[in-house]
């Protein structure tokens, strides 16, 4: 079950870059590709036993065996929720994409190769697998960027490239070091995080790890490339860049940071989340600076996620639920966001916060454009009723016991997610619509229905939040609980998030 999730995007993308199909049909035959990706995606959810810790439908095949190397794929809790994530919006972004886009059928084999390599990447069991499936997407992104993207597409694609292959290599630095270190034969995952090394040795490979997958989240000052590339790629591939590219490094960094260091990661615990609070207040008050809204939007990219690691760093049964919440809740207001606002710029011709305004005029402005912009701020800035609020809450109501000064400055961090929210919805969808520039073309059904899908999963998640943490929520507690003694509050925060 697990393979096919791999492998068929991965064989479609070969079909469509060279058999000799009608490229009149190739975003047709590939949203049927990544369609029938996330039904058996679904399937398997529909499959899996969420009362269950531990790795399900493993599969095993020796491959080169003297480098430690086999073909090791399992699922949980972990990775469940973002592989969901991943089928659904690269689906998204296929059906977002433009009808014209040039060179679709290189495009397009690009898309479904990124998909099956993430895919293959949450599901990997083994550290050199992982490694192997993390770096397959580094060139295909750079070809998405440097090819489809805007201005400064060149630069933007080059900076990435470089961040991304140091990421690659502290990974592996870390990996091996943990092979040298430990004496094991293999890289499987299971054989190595029952090793024991002293706590000096942990730590330094830890801290390898968490620079290489600090970097793919990225947390400040980790970042730099974020901006210039999110703002440079198309609507489509900035939606995955944002929405499964850095849950990719958020993932890594649970998985084998926490899962093979448990005792290094305890002792740099505090060290951690003032981390989280510092990219958490850094991506906040950029982000209010700025007048370009797609780049405002990559700087809450970088506060979001610093949710994530002061979950991960407090490391409760709540806090941990909740990043993995966070995760999911993350990538899909980051989808609608970047989708709506690659809409507005197809229709109104710019981005700069200084020229718009006025789009909810219901007559000649993107009324329910800027309707569904209203609804992503919000669920950005963690109103309760939507999926942004349920992820912040879990992460701050499990954090606040163990790391109080750092959960109550991300909350001041999520409250100037508010504000910089309301410059951009006061300046783009409220007052006087410039007769100048009035009368902008007509935004198709076909360009809502993605904004709508997403505006309709943000509002059910939020409203229903068990479909959100029940998944995760074994895995995470047993984590916990293999770590650290749980408290009796922990476990009646398990019986309220169950109930």
């Amino acid at each position: 079950m697990l393979s096919t999730l791999i492998w068929f995007p991965i064989l479609g993308a070969i079909a469509i870059g060279f058999l000799p199909l009608p490229v009149a049909r190739l975003k047709l035959i590939t949203l049927t590709i990544t369609g029938a990706v996330l039904l058996w995606t679904l399937w398997l959810m529909h499959q899996f036993d969420f009362n269950n810790p531990l790795f399900q439908f493993q599969e095993y095949i020796p491959w080169l065996e003297p480098l430690g190397l086999n073909y090791d794929l399992g699922v949980d809790g972990l990775s469940l929720p973002l592989l969901v994530l991943n089928s659904f919006l690269t689906w998204i972004a296929v059906y977002s994409s433009s009808e014209e886009t040039p060179r679709p059928r290189l495009f397009y084999a690009l898309i479904l190769l990124v998909s099956g390599a993430v895919a293959g990447a949450f599901l990997a069991h083994n550290l050199l697998l992982f490694f192997l499936f993390y770096e397959v997407e580094l060139i295909p992104f750079f070809l998405l960027i440097a090819i489809w993207g805007g201005e400064n597409r060149g630069y933007a694609a080059t900076k990435f490239l470089i961040y991304t292959a140091v990421s690659g290599a502290l990974i592996l630095a870390g990996f091996l070091g943990l092979i040298w270190s430990t004496g094991a034969s293999s890289f499987a995952y299971e054989s190595l995080a029952g090793q024991t090394l002293p706590l000096g040795l942990q730590i330094l490979l830890l801290g390898v790890l968490l620079l290489g997958f600090g970097v793919k989240i990225p947390l400040v000052p980790l970042h730099t490339w974020l901006p210039d590339t999110y703002v440079a790629a198309s609507s489509p591939v900035v939606i995955l860049l944002g929405g499964v590219l850095a849950k990719l490094g958020a993932y890594g960094m649970l998985r084998f940071g926490l899962g093979l260091f448990p005792e290094a990661w305890v002792t740099l615990g505090p060290g951690l989340a003032t981390w989280a609070t510092v990219s958490v207040l850094y991506g906040a008050t950029v982000a209010i600076a700025q007048k370009d809204i797609k780049r405002m939007v990559a700087y809450s990219s970088i506060g979001h996620m610093g949710y994530i690691l002061l979950g991960a760093a407090s490391l409760t049964a709540l806090s941990l639920v909740g990043a993995v919440a966070q995760m999911v809740a993350h990538g899909l207001i980051l989808a609608i966001l970047f989708h709506l606002v690659g809409v507005v710029e197809a229709k109104v011709g710019t981005r700069e916060l200084d020229v718009l305004n006025g789009l909810m005029n219901p007559i000649r402005g993107l009324p329910l454009v800027s309707a569904l912009l209203v609804l992503s701020g919000m669920a950005s800035a963690g109103i309760p009723g939507l999926v942004g609020f349920i992820a912040e809450f879990l992460v701050f109501q499990g954090s606040y016991s163990v790391f109080p000064l750092q959960t109550l400055l991300c909350v001041v961090g999520s409250g100037l997610t508010a504000v910089y929210f309301v410059i951009l919805l006061n300046r783009t969808c409220f007052g006087r619509l410039d007769n100048a520039i009035a009368y902008f073309p007509k935004v198709e059904w076909r360009e809502r229905v993605p904004a709508l899908i997403l505006a309709i999963i943000i509002l059910f998640l939020g409203i229903q939040p068990t479909w959100l943490v029940r998944w995760s929520e074994s895995t995470t507690t047993a984590t916990v609980a293999a770590i650290l003694p749980i408290s009796t509050e922990q476990v009646a925060v398990q019986k309220i998030i169950q109930q």
